[in-house]
């Protein structure tokens, strides 16, 4: 009997792990990928890009450019602002770096001089 129930448990067990493994699966299936700037790709005067765009958490945004002239700085609402590179901050250097959204809010600016003041800055809120 015993052994009987054990089996019972164990193939609950396993049904729950790949339910799980789909609904995982579904929500990565579901994330949308976005190439910031569209085809102009991670420049100047992006700011507004963003405006109209709904994003969920998943959602990857590629930031295109030449590494030669920009870069992509993941920053906090304070280096956004003031177009600084808070300590700590995420620098990126690639020419096509690839950003999975968290749920909230996200900053990215260009960190080279005049760049972020140029309008190459987005802000992005995934719900």
């Amino acid at each position: 009997m015993a052994q009987g129930r054990g089996s019972a448990h164990g193939a609950t067990v396993v049904f729950a792990a790949v339910l799980l493994c789909l609904l995982v699966h579904i929500e990565i299936a579901h994330a949308v990928i976005y190439t910031v700037g569209d085809s102009g790709g991670w420049t100047f005067n992006v700011i507004n890009w963003p405006r109209g765009k709904s994003f969920r958490a998943g959602d990857v945004l590629v930031f295109k450019y030449s590494p030669a002239i920009h870069n992509l700085v993941t920053v906090n609402s304070i280096g956004y602002n003031g177009c600084t590179t808070p300590r700590g901050s995420k620098v990126f250097t690639s020419g096509n770096d690839r950003i999975t959204l968290a749920r909230g809010q996200s900053f990215f600016i260009c960190s080279v001089p005049g760049h972020c003041s140029g309008g190459m800055k987005i802000a992005v809120n995934a719900a």
